[in-house]
């Protein structure tokens, strides 16, 4: 046989998915228990960031929940600090940073984010996984339930199941909900009679619906052919990322471990087939970086507790590039990872200067547009001021405007200036200086804006004085 057909003959694997059939049909994957250093690691790192997610809607700063995500509203606050429509700008440089870091952190170390932290891997795997695990046992015992005719135990088995993944993707669906609505209002609906809430309990019931399909059903699915983020591998993986890679130099040629192999003449690979056995999404690690990998370390885990039984040294699967296995070259940064980096850089710090700049107020002074100064009857010289006023915070606020410097009166033309959480105000006011204090033609005007008693902000302007008194 020719060698170019034999090499397409590898690569037939990534003509199609591992879970879909050549007529077309699904192929349910029943991945096998992993187990090893990478699992466990995975398990603490998932155990955080699910309490995280959990308790994050009970943290309160200063009164309001510690995250949320307001989209009807458009109220947002990350962290304890509230942002709302005024700071649109700084949402559009943190998605755009935000991306750039994404396509960075893949560009260097491939697809870990999937393994680690996407909430799809932590809850599949992590979760319902779990759950299937002590309910029907692991892969072989799964499979035989499958095949199995519906007997009593097997109606048990699959009830209980499927309630509880329910009852879990109704608690999932509840706390996502909590960052859009709050916590204070999630936990008002859920005590209030259901007849009061009856649109949002239909619509919770769908998403918790959407929620059990995907985590009954749908599962690998979802990073296979939904998730944009697998397909991005392609264009941003080089030859210097760090993936999760099987060593073809260490392991080929493979074949089944026979007593009295000293490996000198074959590679380490015995050819178990434990590395698919416990690939989530069907996939055999061997055949090279593949779309379908989501970096879950599971094939990792598998292979070293084989090296470990047949005494062979652990890695033949392991996080490292292709040109490190090709060559044995050592991670070096590249030059588009330092360019990424670069970019990624001036927009961390352009994002930071204009989060220590941000203020809770955004305050805005200018002299009204065609207007010169007026002479009161009482002989005192008056402008004509516009005000902006807006309030970014979450707290309904009572401000006030004085004037600093010089001498003269400050009067609000209209109602006083209180404003709710995230509004914008507008307003007129008048300063009247005395015709004997003014110097010159543009004076300069100090005027200060309180929250209350607070002096949040000084503002310099100019007030502008009859001609004729520069003349003199």
């Amino acid at each position: 046989m020719e060698p170019e057909i034999i090499e397409e003959e590898k690569q037939e694997f990534r003509d199609h998915l591992a879970t879909v059939t050549k007529e077309g049909k699904r192929k349910w994957i029943f991945p096998k228990k992993p187990s090893g250093r990478f699992y466990n690691a995975r398990t603490i790192v998932s155990i955080f960031l699910l309490a995280f997610l959990v308790a994050a809607p009970f943290i309160k700063v200063n009164g309001h929940q510690f995250l949320l995500l307001d989209f009807p509203n458009r109220h947002f606050i990350l962290f304890g600090v509230p942002f709302g429509p005024h700071d649109f700008h700084l949402f559009v440089l943190a998605m755009i940073s935000l991306i750039v870091f994404i396509v960075l952190f893949t560009a260097i170390f491939g697809r870990i984010f999937c393994g680690w932290a996407c909430p799809q891997t932590i809850f599949m795997e992590m979760v319902f996984r779990k759950i299937e695990y002590w309910i029907e046992g692991d892969a072989n015992e799964q499979r035989k339930l499958k095949a199995a005719p519906w007997t009593s135990d097997k109606i048990f088995k699959k009830t209980l199941k499927h309630i509880i993944f329910f009852g879990i993707s109704f608690f999932i669906s509840n706390i996502f909900l909590s960052y859009i609505i709050s916590m204070d209002k999630l936990i008002e609906i859920v005590t209030d009679p259901p007849s009061q809430h009856l649109s949002g309990l239909f619509a919770i019931t769908v998403f918790s619906g959407v929620f059990y399909f995907v985590f009954s059903y749908f599962r690998e699915q979802v990073c296979t052919l939904v998730c944009p983020y697998g397909r991005l591998q392609g264009v941003l993986l080089d030859q210097d990322s760090i993936v999760i890679a099987y060593d073809y130099k260490r392991g080929e040629p493979r074949s089944k471990l026979k007593k009295g192999d000293d490996f000198s003449n074959r590679g380490d690979c015995i050819d178990c087939h434990l590395c698919v056995d416990v690939c989530p999404t069907g996939i055999d690690i061997r055949n090279g970086i593949q779309l379908e990998c989501v970096n879950c370390t599971a094939c990792i885990d598998a292979c070293d507790n084989v090296m470990d039984k047949i005494k062979r040294p652990r890695g033949l699967i392991r996080y490292a590039s292709l040109r490190n296995i090709e060559n044995k070259a050592k991670f070096k940064f590249t030059p588009r990872m330092m360019l990424y980096s670069t970019i990624l850089v001036i927009l961390v710090s352009v994002l930071t200067y204009l989060m220590a700049n941000r203020t809770d107020f955004n305050v805005n002074i200018l002299r009204t547009p065609g207007m010169l100064f007026q002479q009161q009857p009482d002989g005192t010289i008056s402008n004509l001021y516009d005000l902006n006023l807006v309030n970014k915070t979450f707290n309904p606020v009572q401000m006030q405007i004085k004037l600093l410097n010089p001498k003269g009166e400050l009067k609000i033309i209209g109602s006083d200036l209180k404003l709710d959480p995230q509004q914008i105000v507008e307003a007129k006011f008048m300063i009247l200086l005395p015709k004997e204090s003014i110097k010159k033609m543009n004076t300069p005007v100090e005027i200060g804006i309180y929250d209350g008693n607070k002096l949040i902000k000084k503002i310099k302007t100019s007030f502008l004085g009859p001609v004729e008194k520069v003349q003199q």
